[in-house]
């Protein structure tokens, strides 16, 4: 196994991390709502007047965080090793995999521990177990080293 040492970056990792703490700590602390992703985005699809705005502004700021980003430091140039075919298929499934699992990775992930949610570590576990299996099928087993980065 090889380490790609200069994708290594511990101090951006570690400011990244505390901003999406800060910012799920926030939304839980000052609107009582768990920073879900698919869960927000899902509230936006069928609107109610009540939580449509902060839904949006919430989107929002992760559409903005980029551009601000890219203002302060040059983005590395995104490089994703698959078809267009296999991005959508990839996108369904991720979809459909959130609603079976009544959310997604930030909101059981970081959201659902933080909070030693039970359902959110059984959920967690099984998309680490999934990612894991499906890393080691498509790479070791099957021999397809240019589907996963």
């Amino acid at each position: 196994m090889d380490i790609a040492w200069n994708a290594f970056t511990p101090v951006a990792s570690l400011a990244g991390g505390l901003l999406i703490g800060a910012a799920a700590s926030v939304l839980v602390l000052c609107n009582g709502r768990i920073a879900g992703i698919s869960g927000i985005v899902a509230g936006l699809l069928p609107p109610s007047a009540s939580d449509r705005a902060w839904r949006a502004l919430f989107v929002l700021g992760l559409l903005l965080a980029p551009l601000l980003a890219s203002l302060a430091s040059a983005l590395p140039a995104p490089r994703i090793d698959a078809g267009y075919a296999a991005i959508v298929l990839a996108g369904l499934l991720v979809g459909v995999g959130t609603r079976y699992g009544a959310g997604c990775t930030s909101g059981h992930g970081v959201c659902g521990l933080s909070r030693l949610s039970p359902r959110s570590a059984v959920a967690t576990a099984c998309f680490m177990a999934a990612g894991f299996l499906s890393v080691y099928l498509l790479r070791h087993m099957l021999g397809l080293q240019g589907v996963l980065p």
